[in-house]
């Protein structure tokens, strides 16, 4: 199901150009030399990625435990209804919550130093910017560590995040070179069509868990277990 991660990236990419884009338009990129500029816009996704691999390790170890505990073919089923479930409920009802409450300080903190590094156009500022930029708080971010969990171990977790950061490179890049072809309403007409996405993605994942016998999307019980438990006894090692 690693494969998920990058579709997931590409597709979320198209949201991430609108909450993340305003960052990549404004990189403090050299824009006389183009050798330069392609280092730096290198240097400041090297950073997303890493940032994401770090999260998918935390993740990843979550859906670690959830393993041992026996749970992996139920704990996909449950991932894929979640992200269906996330696309379902209007966003307005989580809003009334605001789950990102208590986080509020430390993102307050990660916007007020990338605000200052924007203004460096030194390699590691560039290379900060993506770190702190893939710390931000991110609806199609969220969707991929749900995926990360569903990968039962902290390498694959790293690596599903790695990819879905890899699926961003292409249209994040792009918004940094071509910021003028990205209006808002075309947008707007992407980001309508990311949900049915999505909840392709998710049934993926229940298939997954459901061992139906079909190659690559629902192995059967047996192959889930056999390709499973070699990762886990390395692991454990």
């Amino acid at each position: 199901m690693l494969y998920t991660a990058i579709i997931l990236g590409f597709l979320g990419s198209f949201h991430c150009v609108g909450m993340c884009g305003p960052i990549a338009f404004v990189l403090p990129v050299n824009r006389d030399s183009n050798s330069k500029k392609i280092l730096q816009v290198s240097l400041y996704h090297l950073g997303r990625l890493l940032s994401y691999t770090i999260i998918g390790l935390v993740f990843g170890l979550i859906g670690k435990g959830l393993y041992l505990a026996g749970l992996q073919q139920r704990i996909s089923i449950l991932m894929g209804i979640v992200m269906i479930v996330l696309v379902l409920i209007p966003a307005k009802i989580f809003n009334q919550y605001n789950f990102s409450k208590p986080l509020y300080r430390l993102i307050g903190k990660v916007k007020s130093n990338l605000g200052k590094l924007l203004k460096n156009k030194s390699n590691k500022s560039l290379l900060l910017i993506g770190v702190l930029n893939g710390f931000l708080p991110c609806g199609m971010v969220y969707m991929a560590l749900v995926g990360a969990v569903a990968t039962s171990n902290f390498y694959s977790g790293m690596f599903y995040m790695f990819l879905f950061g890899l699926g961003t490179i292409p249209l994040m890049t792009s918004a940094v070179y071509f910021r003028n072809i990205f209006s808002i309403s075309f947008r707007n007409k992407i980001q309508k069509a990311i949900p049915l996405f999505v909840v392709l993605i998710g049934t993926l994942f229940i298939l997954r868990g459901l061992g139906l016998g079909i190659p690559y999307i629902s192995p059967s019980n047996a192959s889930l277990t056999v390709n499973s438990i070699p990762v886990g006894c390395q692991f454990d090692k």
